[in-house]
């Protein structure tokens, strides 16, 4: 099999399971997720934080992203300037209006400030045990990643469920490893 196939094969799985939860388990999830943050510190606080709006059925980290704006974080949401290209992030507030982008995602507006975040936190469909991710496809957060940490330290902080942690993600030299795993159950490091 080679590595396509494999991630496809992981992908196809991955959102076959994560379409069947019910409400009340990503009502949980969440709420999990938010007091894994309490306990566990994978991002130092004060910082320039990007998350994620949440689409499809992924995990809901908007109580996250508001408890790190509590926490004195200044927030960002990602942009898709174009395929191939790395994200672009622009400043964000609880509460301000966001733009359709690409994909289904939400964004600020372009009158928002652009910034550079010292954490990211990155979606996923799987993350095993040594930090790799697998994405929806697109190399977004590979390259974002990839030019950040060529000028800078960055910490990448996949969230999801718990579930979502697997023995083996299939992954290639242009992949990037996570440095932590947030979880509605644990937050892992990776070295």
């Amino acid at each position: 099999m080679t590595l396509i196939d494999a991630k496809r094969t992981l992908r196809s799985a991955m959102l076959a399971w994560r379409g069947a939860l019910e409400e009340e388990e990503r009502r949980t999830a969440a709420a999990g997720l938010l007091a894994t943050l309490r306990r566990e510190r994978p991002i130092e606080t004060p910082a320039v934080v990007s998350g994620f709006w949440p689409i499809k059925d992924e995990i809901d980290i908007r109580p996250l992203m508001i408890e790190l704006f509590n926490q004195g974080c200044q927030l960002a949401l990602p942009v898709v300037q174009g395929r191939g290209q790395p994200l672009l992030f622009r400043a964000w507030r609880p509460g301000d209006p966001l733009e359709a982008g690409v994909f289904g995602t939400l964004q600020p507006s372009a009158r928002r400030e652009t910034v550079e975040p010292d954490a990211l936190l990155v979606p996923l469909l799987a993350c095993d045990k040594e930090g790799w991710r697998l994405g929806y496809g697109g190399g977004f957060y590979d390259r974002t990643l990839l030019g950040l940490r060529a000028t800078r330290k960055v910490t990448a902080v996949g969230v999801g469920f718990d579930a979502q942690v697997v023995p083996d993600v299939p992954h290639g030299p242009g992949d990037q490893r996570l440095d932590w795993m947030l979880t509605d159950r644990r937050a892992c490091a990776f070295v």
